[in-house]
Formats: C-alpha cells, sequence, structure tokens
C-alpha cells in the first residue's frame, strides 16, 4: 500500500515474480472484471461508488491464497479495509517522498482520475497534503518500506529483497 505513484504495482509484481506467486493489482483486478476503467468507473459511479466496488473486490482477492496485491491509494483507508487486510496477510506501507511521488505522477497523471485535471502547481501541494493525511493510516501497516528507489532494474531488485527480509522477520 502506499500513496499513488509510490511504485506498488512495480514492485507488487517484481516480488510476486521473486516469490513464485500470483500478483493481483486491484485497480486493474477492478477493470477485468467491470470491463471499464477506473476513469471510467469513477465517472459513471462517482468515487463513493467505485470505493464500494473496490472495498468488494478486495476482500474478492484477499481470499485467494499465496498472492501479492497492490491495493490502490484509497483502499486501505476505506471503511474497514485495513482491518481486513491486517487479518488476511502481511501488509507493507510503501512510503516514498513528496518529490518523488510528484516526478511520477507527473508523468502518469492523466491515467488518474484525481489528479488527471490538475496543473503542475497544483500537484505538489495536493500530493503533501494528501500523504500527510493519510499516513496515519497507511502506518497501520505491519512493515514500512522505502520506495524511492524503484527507477532501475537494480533498485527494484535491492527492494524486494529488504521486502522479503522484513517478510521473513515475522516468519522466524
Amino acid at each position: 500500500m502506499g500513496f499513488m505513484g509510490a511504485g506498488k504495482t512495480t514492485l507488487g509484481k517484481a516480488l510476486a515474480n521473486h516469490l513464485g506467486v500470483t500478483f493481483h493489482d486491484l485497480d486493474q483486478y477492478i477493470e477485468r472484471r467491470y470491463m471499464m476503467s477506473v476513469t471510467d468507473l469513477f465517472a459513471k459511479y462517482g468515487e463513493q461508488g467505485f470505493r464500494s466496488i473496490e472495498s468488494r473486490l478486495l476482500r474478492e482477492v484477499g481470499e485467494f491464497e499465496d498472492v501479492v496485491v497492490s491495493c490502490g491509494g484509497s483502499t486501505p483507508l476505506i471503511g474497514d479495509n485495513m482491518d481486513y487486510m491486517l487479518r488476511q496477510g502481511q501488509t507493507v506501507y510503501l512510503k516514498c517522498n513528496i518529490e518523488t511521488l510528484v516526478r511520477r505522477l507527473k508523468v502518469a497523471r492523466s491515467k488518474r482520475p484525481l489528479i488527471a485535471s490538475m496543473s503542475d502547481e497544483q500537484l505538489y501541494p495536493y500530493v503533501e497534503s494528501e500523504t500527510a493525511r493519510r499516513e496515519p493510516g497507511y502506518l497501520r501497516a505491519e512493515y514500512t518500506c522505502p520506495g524511492d528507489r524503484l527507477e532501475t532494474r537494480d533498485q527494484i531488485s535491492e527492494t524486494v529483497s529488504y521486502i522479503e527480509n522484513l517478510l521473513n522477520l515475522k516468519n522466524s
């Protein structure tokens, strides 16, 4: 879990591949199930309707075995989703500094309904205030992992090893 642009999908795919398990990006799972993009689902159902769908399908993928799940940035903050996630498996907060998030989000802004219409000048203060607002929820995760170093294959591999070591601590 973590803020949009933290690298949850990038790292989740690499971690699942390393562990030999299935990866599910919750947003992509929702898109496949509804045959609509997240942007179109937001437009059709509004944010509240989308969050209801997201919570329901989180519980669906949460019942799968041997998976790594990357959830949307708001998923752990909605209703009792975080309590559910903590009961179902190990949770990792992928924490990034504001500059990293803004740089990454500028590139993919159009695919993100909450920031698609923001200017560069609006983006930084939004990311700064939203990460501060969301962080107490994210910090409920069992582990926190730095997410700023996911730009190269070597950095991704190093972060996968870091997470694997974190998760093994609990299993020892």
